[in-house]
């Protein structure tokens, strides 16, 4: 962590296996969001410690029935848990792999960029951004869109051709 980044205390879990993804992407791209997040300054925060659930299409859908009332597996399912008095963040951020790799197939994206996308997608939430609203999605696409930039990764919600 360089001085005035946040800090990041990370966990990753894998309830299936994805060799593309391993620990240390993982929080690479936590902490490109992170490091975002800060700049943009819409939410107060100095740290953030995040779970991070790699899942297979069963559990993937059981959670998004639980949890949103949606009878099928999403992408990318956020649990925020809130900013503490002490300025650190906590969420849950549970990613299915099988959800991801289909969408990067159909949208012709690579595997590497559609999965670092979801998990900024993924970690802004947790930190309290929303997309809900117009204003509120229009402010996080455009924070994603500018870290996934420094990471030389191509505006996701540009149509390919």
């Amino acid at each position: 962590m360089k001085a005035g980044e946040p800090g990041l205390a990370l966990a990753v879990q894998y309830a299936v296996a994805e060799p593309r993804l391993p620990r240390w992407r993982l929080r690479r791209w936590a902490g490109y969001a992170l490091a975002g997040a800060a700049a943009d300054g819409l939410i107060d925060f100095q740290a953030a410690e995040l779970n991070v659930r790699l899942v297979g299409q069963a559990e993937g859908r059981r959670l998004n029935a639980d949890f949103r009332g949606r009878d099928y597996a999403t992408n990318v399912l956020t649990f925020e848990y809130g900013v503490d008095p002490l300025g650190t963040a906590r969420g849950d951020i549970v990613i299915c792999a099988p959800v991801l790799a289909r969408e990067a197939r159909e949208q012709k994206k690579s595997f590497v960029d559609h999965a670092t996308h979801l998990t900024i997608h993924g970690v802004l939430h947790a930190l309290g951004y929303d997309h809900i609203k117009v204003r509120e999605a229009k402010r996080m696409e455009a924070l994603e869109t500018r870290i996934l930039a420094r990471m030389g990764i191509a505006d996701p919600y540009l149509l390919a051709d």
